[in-house]
């Protein structure tokens, strides 16, 4: 138990100074953590929980670039995504699980870390936005994963790093909410799971505003190069001790 109670302190610290400074990657940094050894619905809710916290944090730290216009489809794109993303969480088996987020890392981040190289993406409009927000929000359900396939997209969009930050940050704080809110009433979150998320707080505090606060100063390619190459290597390692078990 003791064990336990280090691994989510590390992941939550971790996740929340990276959450911070970029107002995405809480799920897929401390998934990196959690994945290896908690059961999936506890890391879902831990992971949701500890990012809808990180998310209220930077509403009040970072308020650069905000446009309705630009977020809406995303929002209401994403609140048709996560109810199909909650219905999905207690079918998923732990080493597919386990695969399936290191493979995302592995594969979408260094897609980001070039992604200043990529075509500039204008056709579709708010809707081609909503549907975006939409499979944020079943990434949502799932786990947490709200910000993934958005930022992955406002880059292709070619939005500027206060835009995106905010698009993203304020999706990610609309999804998160009502996905936790589904947990609840479906049952995902349960009484024991409390000193957990007890604890969770505290150890995401000061790294979350750490991170916020380094965001400020910090250049685009210098954040970009740190938190991806970092996420990136989580995301091999979760393959590594996913995949050979899969393949037997």
């Amino acid at each position: 138990m003791d064990s336990l109670y280090v691994l989510v302190v590390l992941g939550a610290v971790a996740a929340g100074f990276v959450q911070g400074l970029s107002g995405f990657g809480f799920g897929m940094v401390a998934m990196s953590f959690w994945a290896w050894t908690i059961d999936p619905r506890l890391a879902a809710a831990m992971t949701v929980f500890g990012a809808l916290t990180g998310q209220l944090l930077a509403a009040f730290t970072v308020r650069r670039g905000f446009s309705w216009a630009q977020l809406l489809p995303f929002v209401l794109g994403g609140l048709v995504g996560i109810p199909i993303g909650v219905r999905l969480l207690p079918h998923l088996d732990p080493l597919i699980f386990k695969a399936f987020i290191g493979a995302l890392l592995a594969i979408w981040c260094p897609i980001m870390l070039f992604a200043t190289r990529l075509p500039r993406i204008s056709a579709g409009g708010k809707v081609a936005d909503g549907v975006v927000g939409a499979m944020g929000g079943v990434m949502g359900g799932i786990g947490g994963f709200t910000g993934v396939i958005p930022t992955l997209w406002c880059t292709l969009r070619g939005f500027d790093r206060d835009v995106q930050r905010s698009v993203i940050q304020n999706f990610n704080l609309s999804m998160l909410a009502v996905t936790m809110a589904g947990y609840v009433m479906t049952g995902v979150v349960t009484r024991d799971m409390l000193p957990l998320f007890a604890l969770i707080v505290p150890a995401m505090l000061v790294p979350t505003l750490l991170g916020a606060r380094v965001y400020v100063g910090i250049s685009d390619m210098t954040f970009r190069r740190i938190v991806l190459g970092l996420l990136t290597l989580s995301g091999i390692a979760l393959l590594v001790a996913s995949v050979p078990k899969l393949l037997a």
